[in-house]
């Protein structure tokens, strides 16, 4: 095995036994979007093992990540003509199903395929497509349950590149943004696809929303035009807002941290930067008050967070740009580390960073912010634009460019 291989792989097994791993990873960043998987029990050390690459494939061209869900893997890509949501069998990559969702044609020029990541809940699917489709699929059969038209029936907004904002399914509604005037957030009734609510004036951007719990409430947080809307899930009240500046496009889902998980931090490419505020509420009324602001840039990449620090991609369209580790109390820099690219993605498994850059390798790095810490990397994939996040479920790590996808084996995952 080669040299750098072996010492990814070694590494990479302080991840945790893979066998106690839930073989889930539900949508865009995995549970609520943060970008995190947490294995139960401690760590086990594994001094010879071998990261394994279960299964190659070429579903079609997307920025669509995997969601995982028990032994199926999706994916929404170009199939011929068409937007499809692909599921693949996890242990072999074999295709079980294909849904076609609707017509398209390369939009600008930018990279074929749909922007969005199927979200999956209660043994369904749902995926919001390049036109605003929003569909619901029986996971089990690819079977089409139902579809609303937010372009059509809610005056969706068109916004450059084509809408790149995945679905998030809360307490059982489908929440996505796009909609036009009182309706820039909207929920679906998950099972009947019937909307449950629709708020706002809000301009929404490439960014996913995120759902997290600050003060015992639980909210969704959406990274739109104006900045940071935060609205609870059941009717849609908007809780609090974050003012930010907005140019061109904003792709980077907000992270939450912070000892008391109050504090929201977002950053957007195109010279805007990154700020981060702390959310309170007293006497009923919610505030975020803002700490401060700085230069970071997160162009597609998300952050991920671990016990008061930021990890990111720090840069714009640029090919070595830095991994960073941020103090998300004062946004002060602890470590840089450059050579990655901004366009790239990242998550956290446990207490490892493992991070797709836009060549190809798939780096695993420790999540400290003691100093920089590189256990290792693989030169997983070929093709262009691997501008995805991996994805990371039952002790297989998902990744992929826009052309093909790979799924890589950790010893004790079945």
């Amino acid at each position: 095995m080669h040299r750098k291989r072996a010492a990814g792989v070694c590494l990479l097994a302080l991840l945790g036994g893979a066998s106690g791993l839930a073989a889930a990873w539900p949508g865009y960043r995995g549970e609520n979007g943060a970008g995190i998987g947490e294995q139960p029990g401690p760590s086990t050390p594994w001094s010879t093992s071998a990261l394994t690459e279960s299964w190659r494939t070429t579903p079609g061209e997307s920025f669509s990540e995997f969601a995982i869900s028990g032994d199926k893997a999706l994916v929404f890509v170009m199939k011929g003509t068409a937007e499809a949501v692909v599921c693949a069998d996890v242990a072999t990559g074999q295709e079980r199903w294909t849904a076609p969702i609707e017509e398209r044609s390369n939009m600008d020029g930018n990279g074929a395929g749909p922007r969005a990541t199927p979200a999956i809940a209660g043994g369904k699917a749902y995926v919001f497509s390049s036109f605003m489709k929003l569909v619901c699929l029986d996971v089990a059969s690819g079977r089409e349950v139902w579809r609303r038209d937010v372009k059509k029936d809610y005056a969706g907004r068109d916004i450059g590149w084509g809408p790149a904002a995945s679905a998030l399914v809360v307490d059982k509604r489908v929440v996505v943004v796009g909609g036009g005037p009182g309706k820039g957030i909207l929920a679906f009734d998950g099972e009947t696809g019937e909307l449950a609510w629709g708020v706002t004036d809000e301009v929404h951007t490439h960014a996913t929303p995120v759902v997290t719990t600050i003060a015992g409430q639980k909210q969704i947080v959406c990274f739109m035009v104006s900045g940071l809307v935060a609205v609870e899930p059941t009717k849609g009240d908007v809780l609090w807002r974050f003012p930010m500046k907005f140019s061109t496009s904003t792709a980077a889902s907000p992270v939450v941290g912070g000892k008391a998980g109050d504090i929201v931090y977002c950053s957007a490419g195109y010279g805007v930067g990154a700020a981060a505020c702390r959310v309170s509420k007293a006497d009923g009324k919610w505030t975020a008050t803002g700490l401060w602001r700085n230069n970071i840039q997160n162009h597609w990449a998300s952050g991920v967070y671990r016990d008061g620090y930021i990890y990111c991609l720090d840069g714009f369209k640029n090919d070595k740009c830095p991994l960073i580790c941020l103090n998300i109390e004062t946004g002060a820099t602890v470590w840089s580390q450059p050579g990655f690219g901004s366009q790239g993605g990242l998550i956290r498994v446990g207490g490892t960073l493992v991070v797709q850059a836009p060549s190809g390798d798939l780096i695993f790095v420790d999540a400290s912010p003691d100093a920089y810490k590189e256990l290792g990397r693989l030169p997983v994939l070929k093709g262009k634009k691997c501008w995805v996040a991996p994805s990371f479920a039952g002790g297989r790590v998902f990744t992929r460019s826009t052309t093909e996808g790979v799924c890589l084996k950790l010893p004790a995952a079945k």
